[in-house]
């Protein structure tokens, strides 16, 4: 697993395209994860995610490889009061976090998840906050041992229903 030939920088305006159109793949392929049909809202959100920097203490970032093409992205959240889930989340103090995780299928294996992830966990580390919080479901148990390998935590403080899907929260204390 050699992800130096990787590194992690914000999307760029001219970027955010590419990224909406990997969020979508990704997502879409998930094995029961609620297809575009059924949630069309959430979809037009991952293709337009580029949108999502608007919002205060939001970067888009992205694992590039040296030739420059996008491995993977995730949305990282300096303040949880940019977070925008339900539940309690956003009045988290102190406290970063990350959605929206997601990996070329083609660079799967790499290390791309896990370097994106610890490029969040060290933003927050420098930015001071003592937290990162983060989401998951049941279509993406595959990542959840990931997160605790790294040392996440469930925190079913965080947990809450977005429509008729069962949200998880996760901690990390820094």
């Amino acid at each position: 697993m050699n992800t130096s030939k990787y590194i992690v920088r914000k999307a760029r305006e001219d970027e955010f395209e590419k990224v909406g159109e990997l969020m979508v793949q990704v997502y879409s392929q998930l094995e029961g994860f609620p297809k575009q049909t059924e949630q069309p809202e959430y979809y037009k959100m991952l293709a337009n995610i580029g949108e999502i920097t608007t919002k205060p203490y939001t970067d888009l970032l992205i694992a590039v490889s040296q030739e420059n093409n996008i491995a993977g992205a995730v949305v990282y959240f300096d303040d949880m009061s940019s977070y925008g889930s339900g539940g309690t989340a956003t009045q988290e103090k102190n406290a970063s976090g990350f959605r929206l995780l997601a990996v070329d299928p083609d660079e799967r294996g790499k290390g791309i998840g896990k370097l994106l992830i610890h490029d969040c966990i060290d933003r927050a580390k420098n930015n001071g906050q003592k937290q990162v919080i983060i989401h998951s479901t049941d279509f993406m148990k595959i990542a959840w041992k990931m997160y605790e390998k790294i040392g996440f935590k469930r925190s079913e403080d965080l947990d809450f229903m977005q429509g008729n899907l069962q949200v998880y929260g996760f901690r990390l204390k820094l």
